[in-house]
């Protein structure tokens, strides 16, 4: 499967296919410089897009700062997915992570023994 440009700006979007390169230290991701096309629209090098790792559609954010202008890439959640990134359910993963590294965890050969695992903390 063929790589292809992403342009961001207005006008229909067409791409070609690019050289798949492999990702490395040679690759380069800073001080490049790049042509506005028609219609406003910028080509980023497979490079950077990896970097960051943006695909062919996603949202970028465009901003105007006082050092030039800023874009920032968007990854969208999906609504199904939102409540595994609320701030609750993220202190909950903490706890967990914290809970394996540490040793508090325990193994069951079974699901009737970890069932009766939990009768015995709800009897006792």
């Amino acid at each position: 499967m063929r790589a292809k440009s992403t342009t961001i700006g207005e006008g229909p979007k067409k791409s070609r296919p690019l050289k798949k390169k492999p990702q490395g230290p040679k690759e380069k991701t800073q001080g490049q410089i790049i042509n506005i096309r028609p219609r406003g629209q910028i080509t980023l090098s497979a490079a950077i897009r990896r970097a960051v790792h943006l695909e062919e559609g996603d949202p970028v954010s465009v901003e105007l700062t006082p050092e030039g202008i800023l874009l920032r890439p968007m990854k969208l959640i999906d609504a199904s997915q939102a409540w595994f990134w609320t701030e609750q359910w993220q202190r909950g993963e903490r706890e967990a992570e914290e809970d394996i590294e540490k040793g508090r965890t325990k193994e069951y050969q079974s699901p009737e023994e970890f069932l009766e695992s939990l009768d015995d903390q709800v009897e006792g």
